[in-house]
């Protein structure tokens, strides 16, 4: 290439479709070459292209991204363009990176519409143009959710396949294998009286672990429970997308209109058990004024959970007569509707697990951090060994740098294979098998790349998990057992239950403790002694 003449490069967008992508490269690669030999002084650098992105945000763009950089650092003097919507359908970038580049004194010409920033009316009629891009984006955004709030309406299903059913062209099927399951869900907390935390638990006991489901948690309990597709009916328009440029998704909450379809499918549970169990869950939800009373008050706010009915815990004090202050903590379905009856209603309400007194849950406590503290020394040596482990395993990673290197060649060959086609140097199904052999050469080293990249942050991120833990035993050797801002930090959650029996969950360690306790005295008197304790491994 004469290095006296400008440094042209063209970009365009181009369809997935690898035969369309082909042929529309090939197609706009001979469009851009006939303009630029329609200029003297002129030579084509390179075609850049996104394949099928939007236009309406250019974070995801890499070809656009590669030239603008290639710009930026000096390998490009001119960017031609057909169209202000090929180029951005956002006004603010089109005008930020067009400033951009004619402040390196780069210009960037729109050969259909007939712009370029060089001129001095360059940025008003670019202004104009942009901002009709930008409007048709918006219409286009609007008629593209106008149609499918009308086919929601019909009850076209958008969503994919989730616990107990599959989705199939928009129609939601139930998958028979998993029924049981969701039906056992509902029964446990709404006829049984189970919290949440209680039927996770149950259900890793059994082993009832489908493929839809990564791990059992109160969470994924709570969802399923208030997932209105298993009584049949079918509510959409969940999320809403407020910004059409960004096409971030939000919550929807009564921001837009959502699409509500009564015995739409079929259902998995009845009706009248699913009106039940929406009764139970407001019933066991505290109130907000409650949330908030307790939520940061104490060391284990929001920490304690009832091991009968997965409610939280709740703290009570009293003063007593000698004037020191009484702390207990007790389950708060007990603590609104008392021990466990049927209503009048003929619903379950209150709770029967008993309180628990504050010395007992910072004895249980006191007694986890000794047991770190005794077996320090163990703890860290099968750490580091762990630590180790894992460097010594993946200590020798392939050079990622050698792999960038040959993507880098393979394109460039890829690049020099259709200049060939173009010179006539080799026929158009030559540079078909051509490219189809360089692609799956990329498609490979991709790939390489991409398991680099996540085997390093894996092992970085156990690394640091290890690591943490660490940390954390040697500031546990530093604490005794007055210090609660300790327990504060380290405590993940505590489940009570009703044979006097305790877990508690670190966030410092991979593992928790159920601990077997007896209390003694009473008030002020009051004291536990832990008679055992079992490990429970984090599933």
């Amino acid at each position: 290439m004469n290095t006296n003449k400008l440094r042209v490069a063209a970009y365009c967008r181009v369809s997935t479709d690898k035969d369309d992508q082909t042929n529309s490269l090939l197609s706009q690669r001979r469009y851009f070459a006939d303009y630029i030999s329609h200029h003297e002084g002129w030579a084509l650098s390179d075609v850049y292209y996104d394949e099928g992105i939007s236009g309406t945000q250019t974070k995801k763009r890499a070809g656009f991204n590669a030239m603008i950089d290639e710009a930026m650092h000096g390998g490009i003097d001119l960017i031609l363009t057909k169209e202000v919507c090929r180029f951005a359908r956002n006004t603010v970038d089109t005008l930020s990176y067009t400033r951009k580049l004619k402040d390196r004194g780069i210009g960037v010409v729109f050969t259909i519409d007939n712009i370029d920033t060089r001129d001095a009316d360059g940025e008003l009629r670019l202004t104009i143009m942009a901002s009709i891009a930008q409007e048709e984006s918006r219409k286009t955004s609007e008629r593209v959710k106008w149609g499918q709030k009308r086919r929601m309406e019909q009850g076209v299903v958008f969503g994919r396949d989730m616990l107990g059913y599959t989705v199939r062209n928009g129609i939601l099927s139930v998958n028979e294998e998993e029924v049981p399951l969701i039906r056992a869900i509902f029964h446990k907390y709404t006829n049984e009286g189970k919290g949440t935390h209680v039927i996770a638990r149950e259900l890793l006991e059994e082993g009832m672990r489908p493929m839809r489901v990564k791990r059992w948690s109160n969470t994924v309990i709570l969802r399923i429970l208030r997932n209105e597709k298993y009584v049949g009916d079918l509510c959409q328009k969940k999320t809403y997308t407020p910004n059409y440029l960004t096409h971030a998704k939000k919550y929807n909450r009564g921001n837009e209109e959502m699409v509500y379809l009564k015995n739409h499918h079929e259902p998995i549970i009845d009706r009248e058990l699913w009106d039940r169990t929406q009764a139970e869950l407001l019933r066991r939800s505290p109130s907000e004024e409650m949330k908030s009373k307790h939520s940061n008050r104490y060391w284990c706010s929001g920490k304690l959970y009832c091991g009968l009915c997965g409610c939280r815990y709740i703290s009570r004090t009293k003063k007593l007569k000698n004037g020191t202050t009484y702390k207990a903590w007790r389950c708060f379905a007990g603590a609104r509707n008392g021990a466990a009856k049927i209503s009048p209603d003929g619903e379950q309400v209150g709770c029967d697990n008993g309180s628990v007194n504050e010395k007992a849950l910072l004895t249980c406590m006191h007694y986890c951090i000794c047991q770190l503290q005794t077996n320090q020394k163990e703890l860290k040596r099968e750490i580091m060994q762990e630590i180790n482990e894992i460097k010594g395993i993946h200590g020798k990673k392939p050079d990622t740098k050698r792999i960038k290197e040959k993507i880098e060649a393979l394109a460039a060959k890829k690049r020099k294979a259709i200049d060939l086609m173009l010179d006539g140097l080799i026929t158009k199904a030559d540079l078909q098998e051509q490219t189809a052999w360089y692609d799956e050469q990329l498609a490979e080293l991709n790939e390489a790349l991409d398991a680099t990249g996540k085997q390093d942050k894996l092992n970085a991120a156990q690394i640091h998990e290890y690591e943490r833990y660490l940390s954390a035993l040697d500031e546990i050797m530093t604490f005794d057992e007055s210090n609660v801002s300790l327990y504060r930090e380290i405590l993940d959650r505590m489940i009570i239950f009703h044979d006097k029996t305790v877990e508690v969950w670190l966030k410092c360690v991979p593992f928790g403790m159920k601990l077997s306790i007896a209390s003694h005295g009473k008030n002020d008197d009051y004291h536990t002694d832990v008679l055992s304790m079992e490990i429970i491994e984090k599933a």
